[in-house]
């Protein structure tokens, strides 16, 4: 590999990495030196040639963080504070004289640090903007993407390249300027083929190829197998390269480069990246760019000096981040331990008692691969035609649908094209075609496992209205496309799951098929249950989609949702609900399939269908048409089972919310609730173009108010900010009247308390407005592949699959994160082990027991604004998918285990039998 270039901070001054000199394109002219704020702040302030109006604006919003709460910390970090404020008013005010790098290096910070410090001084709602928010967010996964992909480089490089190469390599080839031009070419070449910068598969895939472009320039004797021999055969089979020295290159055309894809192959089975995708990359991308900039035709490599002044310029027109010091190992770019959010991504040890022993997390580069590699699994065996089996479910159909579904997957792939170039980049059109193609695939798999579900639960052959229906299909290839987009729609931030914002994220697909929110949430829960091959991170993701539309999405002002509301009060009169509060206390029953919700509203409560053998709910596609004139209107079953679910959703988003701040008030919970739910059921009109979260925390401080509870909107939304799936904009930008956004505060003055200040009014006295119902809670209704699920007459033994992610060769899966240090393994026709494996359970029984009766001798309520640990651990354990709370700690571990567990010893059954029986009589009965 040629050595790596020497660590110079300031080397990247020639190009104006830092305000300390510069050269490239002229800076601004120097705004006239103003008398505002200390003579630091003013030099910091001429050294980022800033305006005045920044200038004094700056310096009054670090006077007002210094007149606050914790002013000695901003005391001691004057120049880091000064920063701060300079960032944040010159994004509010449009009039960023300097780039994000020049900014850290003049505050000698570091990325990581200087996000961290800019969320402590975000202390108040009100001190930084959404706007700057935005940028922000853009900025740090633009720092995610940059850092997994350098890093991945380096390792690549190190496998492909010789440490001490041959001394007959010329200079040329074997100095420090390989690395330079391997890595500043992908920069350039990423800043202007792809728009999206954050997207971090096609990134990697554009990084394959400017690795196999250079390659193949590179001499044999400079590479490590299997490159090595991949380049000598080329040159002995004499296509594509020529020799090094002294022979002009002109006669190299790009068609020539493209002839060989010996490299590229091996690249991509290094990686396991899918090849036609890279390959589409690369001749639809890579090479116009190259084209582009003449560097096919060149004479020998490009030229260092020359692709650094094109990336300059790039740079300083983007204001952001110099990549080119990832090459100097520059302190401003390294992650820190403690800031970074790149290193919230590591497994959390599950006790804190517990030694750190943890599995190292997989890299971001890998972690994706591995995720596509699962969904192409899923699809390996479907086609982007409808099946024999499908085929013969149309002609079943009293109006057979098939030409006008071909006819709209057709028309919608048209449209997903444009839509995902215009995002990404034009280059970019067939990449989002393949995209599609994989989408129309699980499209048809999903409906043909749908319909069986519906024959075999129905027993009919007819289904001619669902198949017909337009909305039902347009959402069901909806929702296939965004399991294909989220897969490839990683950013280097979301290796374990989590959800990430890109361009490409949802609401994007709704908007690409001006599709409805509340039809979408349709066909979701019968997407999951059709497809039992989808990953749990997928599940999760498609539920985190459910959940968004339930909070804000579905009340958007053109929503049909309203309609559907306004009929079911119009259908018995204004005392009607859309679902009454004394079912909230019922299990919420998750036998609905997308047929019941889409041909909604299907039945009369109070009739029944006469003459049929299957009542109207149970077969809608074989109801005969009511006449309006006869029948009033009917209730709509989506409308029901989307309020229980949205009743349920907030009452677990307050309950969090509540235990961070209330605690020592439970007896205000059933109060705050039952305000929550009017709102929600009688109130509705407040949740248009509004969010759910506004709507609780409003009623959250009415009570408290109302209650002589002293709790602020300040340290409402300081506890709010730190639970998980949360917007900063959702309490800094709510909706007052049309077109007029503002603070929560000012909404609650305006118009929250204004709409409901008798309501409200009544929880002062004795007699208070009869409580709400806590709604019943059950577990996720997803099955999870990796759920423990009850061993046949186990006696309470409990196995869990092989869990995600898995590393794929050969089609085969085999687990990549398993450790003798990390796993007990029992197999099959071996005896249970040596006493150390006893020893280790027994430990783990010892260290539950000792946690269940810690818990016993303290209250049931934990103490106000202490962190969870689902926020440490980035989810939500009250959504109803993870573990209960009474749930032990060693049953939180089986539920966690990586392998299917077979017991042939009798005695190791009876052992582990004893230890999972542990309480099991009150635990398992809450599985």
């Amino acid at each position: 590999m040629p050595p790596k270039p020497p660590r110079r901070p300031g080397a990247a001054r020639n190009q104006r990495s830092s305000p300390d000199g510069g050269s490239g394109s002229a800076p601004p002219p120097a705004s006239p030196r103003l008398g505002v704020g200390e003579a630091g702040f003013v030099a910091l302030c001429d050294a980022l040639k800033v305006s005045g109006s920044v200038r004094e604006k700056a310096w009054k919003t670090y006077e007002s963080l210094s007149a606050a709460d914790g002013a000695p910390a901003y005391d001691k970090k004057k120049k880091e504070t000064w920063g701060v404020c300079i960032f944040i008013v010159a994004i509010d005010l449009d009039e960023m004289t300097f780039t994000f790098t020049e900014l850290l290096k003049s505050i000698s910070i570091s990325v990581c640090t200087f996000f961290q410090f800019l969320k402590e001084v975000d202390v108040n709602m009100d001190t930084v903007s959404t706007k700057v928010d935005s940028t922000v967010s853009r900025l740090k996964k633009k720092y995610d993407v940059l850092l997994a992909l350098y890093h991945k480089f380096e390792r690549t490089c190190g496998l492909i390249y010789l440490e001490q190469p041959s001394s007959e390599i010329s200079a040329e080839l074997s100095s420090v300027l390989v690395l330079k031009n391997y890595w500043i070419t992908f920069l350039l070449a990423k800043g202007k083929v792809l728009q999206m910068e954050d997207d971090l598969v096609i990134s990697f895939q554009l990084l394959l190829c400017v690795l196999d472009y250079f390659i193949k320039l590179s001499p044999p004797a400079m590479l490590k197998e299997p490159y090595k021999s991949a380049v000598t055969a080329v040159t002995v089979n004499g296509s594509t390269r020529t020799p090094r020295r002294g022979q002009n290159r002109s006669t190299r055309t790009s068609k020539q480069v493209d002839t060989d894809t010996k490299v590229i192959e091996i690249l991509c089975k290094e990686h396991d990246c899918n090849l036609d995708e890279v390959k589409n990359v690369y001749f639809t991308s890579f090479i116009p760019f190259l084209n582009s900039m003449g560097i096919v035709a060149s004479n020998g490599l490009p030229q260092v000096e020359v692709l650094s002044k094109e990336y300059n310029e790039l740079y300083l027109k983007n204001k952001d981040i110099d990549a080119r010091l990832f090459l100097d190992h520059d302190e401003t770019l390294q992650p820190d331990v403690i800031a970074c959010s790149q290193l919230e991504r590591t497994p959390r040890k599950n006790n804190p008692d517990e030694e750190f022993n943890v599995i190292l997390p997989q890299t971001p580069v890998r972690a994706a691969m591995n995720t596509i590699q699962q969904l192409m699994m899923i699809l390996n065996s479907a086609t982007d035609k409808p099946s024999d089996t499908l085929i013969t479910y149309f002609n079943n159909c009293t109006v057979n649908p098939k030409d006008s579904i071909l006819k709209r997957v057709e028309s919608l792939g048209h449209i997903f094209k444009k839509k995902f170039a215009e995002a990404v980049g034009q280059g970019c059109a067939e990449i989002g075609s393949q995209r599609y193609i994989l989408g129309v695939r699980l499209y048809y798999r999903v409906m043909e496992s749908m319909l069986k579900s519906e024959e075999e639960r129905l027993s009919v052959h007819n289904f001619s209205k669902l198949l017909n229906d337009n909305i039902f299909h347009t959402s069901l290839l909806a929702c296939a496309l965004e399991v294909v987009m989220a897969t490839y729609v990683r950013t280097a931030s979301q290796s374990d799951g989590s959800s990430a914002e890109t361009d490409l994220s949802f609401p994007w697909i709704l908007n690409v098929f001006d599709l409805k929110a509340f039809d979408f949430y349709k066909v979701i829960e019968s997407f999951i249950k059709a497809e039992p091959s989808l990953t749990r991170d997928m599940i999760k993701h498609l539920e985190r989609c459910e959940h968004r539309i339930m909070e804000s999405l579905a009340w958007q002002s053109d929503s049909p949702l309203f309609d559907l509301i306004k009929q079911s009060k119009e259908r018995e009169g204004q005392t009607d609900q859309p679902e009454p509060a004394s079912t909230l206390n019922l299990p919420l029953q998750h036998n609905h399939t997308a047929a019941d919700l889409y041909l909604s509203p299907v039945r009369s409560p109070k009739k029944k269908a006469s003459g049929h053998p299957h009542s109207a709910t149970s077969n809608p596609d074989a109801q005969p048409a009511a006449s309006p004139q006869t029948q009033k209107p009917q209730k709509s079953t989506s409308l029901s089972l989307f309020y229980k679910k949205v009743y349920l959703l907030a009452y677990l988003r307050l309950r969090t919310l509540f235990f961070r701040l209330l605690s020592e008030h439970p007896d205000l919970e059933p109060l705050i609730w039952t305000l929550f739910q009017h709102t929600l059921q009688n109130e509705y009109e407040l949740m248009r173009d509004r969010h759910l979260d506004q709507i609780m925390m409003c009623s959250m401080y009415g009570i408290c108010k109302v209650k002589n509870v002293d709790l602020r909107f300040k340290i409402i939304v300081s506890a709010y900010k730190e639970l998980p799936n949360t917007n900063q904009e959702t309490f800094k930008r709510v909706l007052i009247r049309e077109e007029q956004y503002d603070s929560i505060i000012v909404f609650y003055n305006l118009v929250f308390m204004q709409k409901l200040k008798t309501n409200i009014l009544q929880y002062a006295s004795n007699r208070p407005p009869t409580l709400s119902p806590i709604p019943h809670i059950p577990r996720s209704p997803y099955q999870f592949s990796t759920s423990p699920r009850r061993v046949p007459a186990g006696n309470n033994i409990y196995i869990s699959p092989l869990k995600s992610p898995y590393k794929f060769s050969d089609g085969f899966q085999s687990p990549t994160k398993m450790t003798p240090r990390s796993r007990i393994l029992v197999s099959i026709g071996e005896s249970f082990g040596t006493s150390e494996k006893f020893q280790k359970i027994n430990q783990m029984v010892c260290n539950s027991e000792r946690q269940l009766k810690r818990s016993a001798e303290v209250s049931d309520a934990p103490k106000p604004l202490k962190r969870l640990r689902f926020d440490i651990e980035g989810q939500d354990e009250a959504d109803g998918s993870k573990h209960l709370p009474q749930e032990s700690k060693f049953q939180q571990k089986l539920a966690e285990m990586s392998e299917y567990y077979f017991f042939s010893n009798l005695s190791a059954v009876s052992a582990l039998h004893k230890i999972v029986c542990v309480n099991s009589d009150k635990n398992m009965d809450q599985r």
